[in-house]
């Protein structure tokens, strides 16, 4: 009598296993699209770059969305984006880089709360805020400078889960300044 179960052969459990190298190039296009993307923003409110509107037309907007010192909260929004954005982008102190992002979006979104979709709507800052949480916790992927970093080198789900708390309260901090 022959059994029916099969054994997988040695070369078909490997040919089946996934790619690690597929998720780092699938976390390298992650990194780049929204560390860029976040740079980028970031410099169009310090410098009104890329048609941006700069440190003191983004400080009034901060203003008439009842934060303290306009123009305080958006170097501090600015820099969150740039640094966060380029960190992310370099796969550098990624937790930190992403615990930026975060921060930012949970602003963001609780100053836009109301509708979900567009046009007034927080469907983008969401989708930012779950892309640079993603990042914070699974680490940039072998294709990243933190890779060079002996601490960072083997990320830990520990320092994504406290890079979002330290986001999370910060973005707390914030929103009791703004009231």
């Amino acid at each position: 009598m022959t059994s029916t179960s099969r054994t997988p052969t040695h070369s078909a459990t490997v040919r089946d296993a996934p790619s690690p190298h597929a998720y780092d190039v699938g976390l390298l296009l992650l990194r780049l699209v929204l560390g860029l993307t976040m740079a980028v923003h970031g410099t169009q409110k310090l410098f009104g770059w890329f048609g941006g509107p700069g440190i003191h037309r983004t400080g009034q907007a901060f203003e008439l969305s009842g934060y303290p010192h306009g123009e305080a909260m958006a170097l501090l929004a600015g820099l969150s984006e740039t640094l966060g954005g380029l960190g992310l982008a370099l796969g550098l102190l990624t937790p930190l880089a992403g615990a930026a992002i975060v921060g930012v979006m949970i602003n963001a979104i609780a100053v836009r709360w109301g509708s979900f979709f567009a046009p007034e709507g927080i469907e983008y800052e969401v989708l930012i805020l779950a892309a640079a949480a993603t990042l914070t916790l699974t680490g940039p992927g072998r294709y990243a400078l933190d890779h060079y970093i002996p601490v960072l080198r083997a990320h830990r789900l520990v320092y994504g889960v406290v890079a979002l708390v330290l986001a999370a309260v910060a973005a707390a901090v914030v929103l009791l300044i703004r009231g």
